[in-house]
């Protein structure tokens, strides 16, 4: 993957030096972050629970917490949603208008923690990539879907398509922010629906896990379209008490 150039294009690159998504020194060519900002993210720890991340992996492979019948096989971020991070996503999700929404520090560096995310996700690679989708309504106003972009660079990084329609959603739900796990649930019942048939293995991407609610109904709307395995991929996750 670009480092400075992810997803702006060869032009940006040509215009722009690489410089770290962090701090502006300069980089090698590839490189989003230099060594010392690399090294102040807030990880998630390797060896984690694939479900929860919170937890070591136990011998089953998940930890004692994991609910049966989930229908997420696993749920994988790079980092926590905290400092630095928090930061670029909100300049990703919300860029400013005119030029200055071209900045290509937090659009590079959330494609990179969505590739380390995609590479430590457990099991077969996916057969189809697919995004959280945003209610026409909503694409409309925001003008484009931040969860795509994840989507884009995650397929990238382990070489499988993406489906940018093969997901609908079925009626504007309000925002998440600030709703609780049981209200999340209640909020997204039954506004996900799959579009087609999707192959065995699926990867549902969004930028941001939080309760995992929304990619849980996603989970089950691709498992009714024919997936056996459904994994959620995201660059960053919101951290929650145990």
């Amino acid at each position: 993957m670009s480092g400075c150039g992810a997803w702006l294009g060869a032009a940006l690159d040509a215009l722009l030096p690489c410089a770290c998504a962090g701090c502006g020194e300069k980089v090698p060519a590839g490189r989003v972050l230099c060594a010392r900002c690399d090294a102040r993210l807030p990880a998630i720890a390797a060896d984690a629970c694939p479900r929860c991340q919170l937890h070591p992996r136990a011998s089953t492979g998940r930890c004692a917490g994991s609910a049966d019948g989930d229908p997420l096989d696993a749920a994988i971020a790079a980092v926590w949603l905290e400092p630095p991070v928090s930061g670029w996503i909100h300049a990703f999700k919300y860029p400013p208008r005119g030029l200055r929404g071209l900045a290509p520090g937090p659009i590079a560096a959330i494609a990179e923690l969505a590739a380390r995310a995609a590479r430590r996700a457990p099991g077969a690679l996916p057969d189809l990539v697919v995004p959280v989708p945003l209610h026409p309504r909503r694409l409309r106003a925001r003008g484009f879907n931040p969860a795509l972009a994840v989507a884009r660079a995650v397929a990238h990084a382990v070489g499988a398509p993406v489906a940018p329609t093969a997901l609908e959603r079925l009626r504007d739900t309000p925002s998440q922010t600030g709703l609780d796990a049981a209200a999340r649930r209640r909020n997204v019942r039954g506004a996900l629906r799959a579009r087609r048939t999707v192959p065995l293995c699926v990867w549902i991407v969004d930028d941001v896990i939080t309760t995992g609610a929304t990619a849980r109904e996603a989970a089950r709307a691709l498992r009714r379209a024919g997936a056996r395995s459904v994994v959620a991929v995201s660059a960053a996750r919101t951290p929650r008490d145990d």
